[in-house]
C-alpha cells in the first residue's frame, strides 16, 4: 500500500529554461530542463541497463514481483507501448545498485532536491500546476496547467503487495535516492484530483517511474 504524506512549502519564485540532451547506456535520449539550480530529465527513464552494461532483468509475472530482493523494471500492465510512452516502472533495489541506474554524469533525484523543486515552482501544494504535463492526465479538475517543461506524466505504479497496476493515467509515482532512518526509500507523487507534490516512505517493492538529475 502506498503511503505519501503532504509536505507544505512556502511559495517562491520559478526559474526555468531549457538545456541540453543526455543519452543513456541504451541510446535513449532525453531533453532536459533547468528548475532553479539543477538540471532535470523533463522524460522518465526508460533504460534497460545499468551504467556498466548490466541487465536490468524485466518482471512481468505479478506473483514474482512482491518478493524481488534485487533490481527489476517493468512497463505497465506489460505493454511496450507503455514504457515507451512513461517510461518504465522501477523497483528499489533497482535505483539504489551501486552499478548506477543513471546515465554517466547523473544521478536519481534525492527527496531533498524534489523538495527544492518544489520550491523553485511556487511550494509543493502548487506544484503540479508546474511540473504536470499538459497531456494524458485523465480525470484532472484543473484547467491551468503552466507546465515549465518537467512535463510530469502519470505513469502509475506497481503495488509492492501483489504486483499489481493502479491508476495509469491519473498518478505519478517516482524514486528518489533517498532513504528514511529506518532504511525505507521515500517516494514522491502527483495525482489528478489536486497539484500537490507529496511525499513519504513507501515499500521498496513498489514499482514507480525515475527521473534523474545533473551532477
Amino acid at each position: 500500500m502506498l503511503s505519501l504524506f503532504f509536505v507544505t512549502l512556502l511559495m517562491v519564485g520559478c526559474n526555468a529554461n531549457t538545456s541540453g540532451p543526455v543519452t543513456d547506456i541504451d541510446g535513449n535520449t532525453y531533453d532536459t530542463v533547468k528548475i532553479g539550480n539543477k538540471v532535470w530529465m523533463t522524460e522518465n527513464l526508460k533504460v534497460t541497463r545499468y551504467r556498466n552494461g548490466d541487465p536490468i532483468p524485466e518482471v512481468a509475472d505479478a506473483a514474482k514481483w512482491p518478493k524481488l530482493e534485487s533490481g527489476a523494471r517493468c512497463s505497465y500492465e506489460n505493454n511496450p507501448e507503455n514504457g515507451k510512452t512513461f517510461g518504465f516502472l522501477y523497483n528499489w533495489f533497482a535505483v539504489n545498485d551501486p552499478r548506477g541506474l543513471a546515465p554517466e554524469g547523473w544521478h536519481v533525484a534525492t527527496d531533498e532536491e524534489w523538495q527544492a523543486l518544489a520550491d523553485a515552482v511556487g511550494g509543493a501544494e502548487q506544484a503540479g500546476k508546474v511540473l504536470k504535463s499538459s497531456e494524458k492526465w485523465e480525470g484532472s479538475t484543473d484547467d491551468e496547467t503552466e507546465s515549465n517543461g518537467f512535463d510530469a506524466l502519470p505513469s502509475g505504479a506497481r503495488r509492492d503487495a501483489d504486483g499489481g497496476f493502479l491508476m495509469l493515467g491519473k498518478f505519478a509515482r517516482f524514486w528518489t535516492s533517498s532513504q528514511a532512518p529506518n532504511g525505507k526509500p521515500y517516494g514522491r507523487a502527483l495525482g489528478f484530483y489536486d497539484n500537490t507534490l507529496r511525499g513519504g516512505e513507501v515499500g521498496p517493492n513498489n514499482g514507480f517511474a525515475v527521473r534523474c538529475v545533473k551532477d
